[in-house]
């Protein structure tokens, strides 16, 4: 894939130490890092390698990624690694994507407590769906969920929601015996968003109860139990959207959408159409105008707030897994399923026509010299990094993007 011509870190190179200057009283550590690490990222200032073909002597500079899970250039190799993961644990089974929003007013109270909130909202949708699907009269049987977190619309505003992916079928209550759900069907919308809609409010009331969340300027006055149901009420009269969408064609196409999804950052660097004169222009897909293609205009202040605006809490876990995918279990009830779906023990599904991401093939065309396509590219010198900062950020626990950064909860 070609470079992008324009880059989120040109943004902040050109305009960050502007934004800084402005606004910088009002950011958190993480976002002061996340501006930090991409600006760095495969410069000088975080350090890299010379590289020496073994056959024509070409050479070639590569400068080391900054690893934080925020930054767009970090999340290829991440996605490749962490798809290849997932790939033994596919079942041939439908798949079927949900998405659990939350009401455009929660998002203030969401903003201002991220950790909180957004665990609340994994929670919520996870037993929601657990307990639909355990329900006899629609599915009676346990199924598997997979849960990334997306915080961001496609013009950069805060806009939390859940995306599950969920096998459609799951291990009865005994585990004797794999239940299908119904061709192309999964679960009742209008059930799902009741009962996740009761299930949020009543965590969140129970996060309010025991001091776990925190108010500040125009929310300042719901500290109070009285002001804060009031808000809350106010939520309760909208529409709690959850959507599912079709079931996937196969278990490589999952793979394709995971690999592909849980990785995103808020905007990528190929949406990005130009930096100049304080201003960033980038594509977005209007939904509310039949997801019309446009050209979005913003002053680069603006974009760099936005972009901020969905720096998550250090070492909070954005994708996590419950059903018989949750962690306590995971390989006996895999291992349960495999059986009754008659597929071979911790094998991938393959298609031959679809390889897996993330294989050896490209690992060996990076090493491959792009001169002669022959000899092989060898480190002959190591660079040390040029930014005492950059230093200090190496064992930093949130520069994580290229671990699983994921979680199996037990719930």
């Amino acid at each position: 894939m070609n470079r992008p011509s324009q880059e989120v870190a040109d943004v902040f190179r050109k305009y960050g130490p502007d934004y800084l200057a402005e606004r910088g009283d009002s950011l958190s550590a993480d976002q002061r890092r996340v501006l930090r690490d991409v600006t760095c990222c495969r410069t000088a200032e975080l350090g890299g390698h010379v590289e020496k073909c073994d056959r024509c002597g070409h050479q070639k500079v590569s400068y080391n990624s900054c690893r934080n899970r925020h930054c767009p250039k970090c999340q290829a190799s991440a996605r490749a690694d962490w798809a290849d993961r997932q790939a033994a644990d596919l079942l041939p089974t439908p798949y079927f994507h949900v998405v659990f929003t939350l009401p455009d007013a929660l998002g203030p109270l969401a903003l201002q407590n991220k950790r909180a909130v957004y665990g609340i909202l994994f929670h919520a949708a996870a037993e929601t769906l657990l307990q639909i699907a355990g329900d006899r009269k629609h599915l009676g049987a346990e199924i598997g969920i997979l849960a990334v977190l997306h915080t961001w619309g496609q013009n950069i505003l805060h806009h939390p929601h859940l995306h599950c992916v969920v096998t459609g079928g799951g291990l009865s209550g005994d585990g004797s015996r794999w239940v299908a759900c119904r061709d192309k069907f999964f679960l009742p919308v209008r059930v799902l968003s009741r009962v996740f809609r009761g299930k949020f409010l009543d965590l969140l009331h129970k996060a309010f109860d025991h001091g776990k969340l925190s108010f500040h300027g125009d929310l300042a006055e719901c500290q109070s139990a009285e002001r804060f149901n009031r808000f809350l009420d106010t939520s309760v009269q909208t529409d709690w959207i959850v959507y599912a969408k079709p079931p996937f064609g196969g278990p490589q196409q999952v793979l394709k959408y995971l690999a592909r999804y849980t990785h995103r950052v808020a905007i990528s660097n190929h949406r990005l159409i130009d930096v100049a004169d304080g201003k960033v222009q980038f594509r977005w897909k209007d939904y509310a105008d039949g997801s019309a293609q446009k050209i979005m205009t913003l002053q680069a202040g603006e974009f760099i707030r936005r972009f901020l605006l969905h720096v998550l809490p250090r070492g909070f876990m954005k994708i996590r897994h419950y059903g018989f995918l949750c962690n306590r279990f995971r390989r006996e009830k895999l291992a349960i399923a495999r059986r009754l779906l008659g597929v071979a023990q911790d094998s991938p599904l393959d298609d031959p026509e679809t390889p897996a991401a993330g294989n050896g093939d490209s690992a060996d065309a990076a090493r491959t010299c792009p001169a002669c396509g022959h000899g092989k590219m060898e480190i002959i010198e190591r660079l040390p990094k040029t930014s005492p900062a950059a230093s200090s950020r190496a064992n930093c626990a949130d520069h994580s993007p290229c671990s699983p950064e994921t979680t199996h909860d037990t719930s």
